[in-house]
């Protein structure tokens, strides 16, 4: 017995050091590619007088700016950005994920919202997961895998807006799958997971593993070393033959871009995701492919003085934002100086009661009863700011009944706040176990979002917010269809409970403010439940501080993590706060005090989001653009 224990040891000792010796022996780099990566760089504001774009990688700002001095719009520039992100940064935002949409158009002068994200499958039931033993739902499987949003968003998108096809505003994408790209510091922070890890990637998800870290699996990324996407950029092809053969047919640009539409969602494509998932235990069908539809939608909206704070509606996160600042609104906030106790406080008291509010209200629409005018009521942000206090919260604030702000009053209002008091009474969604995935943390193969903004020479301005990570096993051809159904709940009680056919409420989401009436910033940022805290604290920068761009997005951040994580299995810590070292350091004691549980993090922390700003001066007509150095963002005017 001694010498079997003996011998697997011995066997056990050889297999490590074989791997770090493959890991050490091949650990040089590749080819290279010269890459001025911004991460972690200061730089200026970015200024143009005709173009601007500010997008989360240098690759996707070069493209969008391309686009449009080639005459396209904002709408053609963002398909292309979209594209090129989602090679560039595919472990964050891949294609064909999530893409919520806000589009400016100067014609009518109204911002329109776009819904960006999938719907559950026929076969995805609350049943089917608890069957198979699951509290909430697991990522690494295809039943982590909604209906795919994206390339409906950009059909969607290039035959309202656009006037380039799909076959022009591909072209760099594909170009940079095929050619390659440089390593930059995201990409290696993402991947880089120590060979253990790569070897148990390679086991659990073999074709995700062949993506993002090749045949030499044991092998780290090295900053500027070349990386291809070769599958991805023959699916792009494919989609893009798809157009061209139907407007050889005669077909004109609406029914050629349909046929992009169709081939994804009703041909090759549809087969294969519909294959996989019936091998594998799945839980999508070809006819949820085919039935998919979304549509253009009124987005929602808020005040804070003369300024009006778009966001998608509540099938995701983003009516936070005005929520929030429709609760600060009237607060003396440049008084207590910036990121000072009393601010930082102050600030995020409120965010935890509109964070409390999106727990117990936000859902689809088209699903649940959700109270919009209520939520996004002057009034109603007056009784909430009522329970601003000396103290922290402690726990998740009590949320509020909207419902009693409708307007206007009805019996259906009321039938409908009985039911909200009903069915979120449970208390629920606040006890969950923790589990083994952690909320952005270094060591998993992707987990964040990007974001792109846009304004082009005739005014028009889009806000995108494209997410999705290969969490789960990517389909044949590098199509990747991430892992939002985690952002379901599996309590009937919540609103956003899963149900087939039913959209999650899901953390991306854009934003865009105007000022006076007219058009003033597109802006948003990567970061889960960062997101919404982000960009509160960006436009506060810009509003009651009076920075520029750059310096609202430089400026050190909190966040709060005192509700349930959007994310299965939605970890909660109560009480918690997080600061960025400067804050920390100048006041992090003080917020103890004052009952916080306190966490330092580093200067520039990846966890803190990375806003991207693009924004015009409505008295010059100047454009100024900000870009977050937390992340490999870049900002570009012409």
């Amino acid at each position: 017995m001694k010498k079997i224990l003996t011998y697997s040891l011995s066997g056990i000792l050889v297999i490590v050091l074989v791997l770090v010796i493959l890991y050490y022996a091949t650990s040089r780099p590749g080819e290279t590619i010269p890459f001025q990566d911004p991460y972690h760089t200061e730089r200026p504001t970015a200024r143009g007088s005709k173009l601007m774009v500010a997008s989360g990688h240098p690759l996707a700002t070069k493209a969008a700016l391309e686009i449009l001095e080639k005459g396209g719009n904002a709408a053609d520039a963002g398909v292309a950005a979209l594209l090129v992100l989602n090679v560039t940064q595919g472990e964050e935002a891949s294609f064909p994920g999530v893409a919520p949409l806000l589009y400016y158009d100067q014609a009518d002068k109204k911002v329109h919202s776009y819904i960006g994200v999938g719907t559950a499958p026929a076969k995805a039931t609350i049943e089917y997961f608890r069957s198979r033993g699951h509290d909430s739902i697991p990522m690494l499987k295809y039943s982590s895998q909604l209906v795919p949003a994206s390339p409906d968003v950009i059909v969607a998108l290039l035959k309202k807006y656009g006037t380039k096809s799909f076959e022009e505003v591909s072209k760099p994408a594909i170009q940079i799958a095929e050619e390659g790209f440089p390593v930059h510091r995201i990409l290696m922070r993402n991947l880089n997971i120590g060979v253990f890890k790569r070897l148990g990637l390679k086991f659990l998800l073999p074709y995700n593993a062949k993506i993002y870290v090749g045949d030499k699996w044991w092998k780290p990324l090295h900053p500027g070393e070349r990386f291809k996407r070769p599958a991805l950029s023959a699916t792009l092809k494919e989609l893009a033959e798809a157009e061209k053969a139907a407007s050889s047919s005669g077909k004109n640009r609406a029914d050629s871009l349909e046929a992009v539409r169709d081939y994804f969602y009703k041909g090759p494509i549809a087969d294969k995701i519909a294959k996989a998932h019936e091998e594998h235990d799945g839980t999508m069908v070809k006819s949820d492919l085919v039935r998919y539809s979304a549509d253009w939608e009124v987005p929602l909206q808020g005040n804070y003085g003369p300024y009006t704070i778009f966001s998608n509606r509540t099938w995701n996160q983003g009516a936070v934002v005005p929520i929030v600042l429709q609760i600060l609104d009237g607060i003396d906030l440049r008084s207590m100086g910036h990121n000072s106790k009393e601010y930082v406080h102050t600030v995020i008291q409120a965010i935890e009661l509109a964070m409390a509010d999106r727990e117990k209200y936000f859902g689809d629409p088209a699903y649940v009863s959700v109270p919009e005018k209520g939520l996004l009521s002057k009034e109603y942000a007056a009784e909430r700011r009522k329970l601003l206090q000396s103290k922290a919260f402690g726990k998740t604030p009590p949320s509020g009944n909207p419902f009693l702000f409708e307007s206007p009053a009805s019996d259906k209002k009321i039938a409908s706040q009985k039911e909200g008091s009903l069915a979120m009474n449970q208390g629920s969604f606040f006890d969950l176990t923790p589990g083994f995935w952690e909320r952005t943390e270094s060591g998993k193969i992707g987990r964040d979002t990007t974001y792109l903004s846009i304004i082009d020479s005739k005014g028009n301005s889009l806000s995108l917010t494209p997410s999705d990570f290969p969490q789960s096993p990517i389909i044949e051809g590098d199509i990747t269809l991430g892992i939002r159904m985690t952002q379901f709940r599996l309590d009937p009680n919540h609103p956003s409970a899963l149900v087939p056919g039913k959209r999650p409420t899901i953390t991306p989401n854009a934003s865009m403010v105007f000022k006076d009436g007219k058009f003033w910033m597109s802006f948003g940022t990567p970061g889960g439940d960062m997101q919404t805290q982000a960009v509160v604290q960006v436009f506060l920068n810009l509003v009651v501080f009076g920075m520029d761009p750059q310096e609202a997005v430089n400026a050190p951040r909190f966040r709060s993590l005192n509700w349930p994580d959007a994310f299965s299995p939605h970890k909660y810590y109560p009480g918690r706060i997080e600061l960025e070292e400067e804050i920390y350091k100048k006041e992090g004691n003080a917020l103890e005090a004052l009952g916080y549980e306190v966490k330092e993090r580093e200067k520039w922390e990846y966890d803190f989001g990375a806003p991207c700003i693009s924004l015009k001066d409505p008295k010059t007509g100047i454009l100024y653009g900000g870009a977050d150095p937390r992340k490999e963002s870049w900002a570009e005017g012409k």
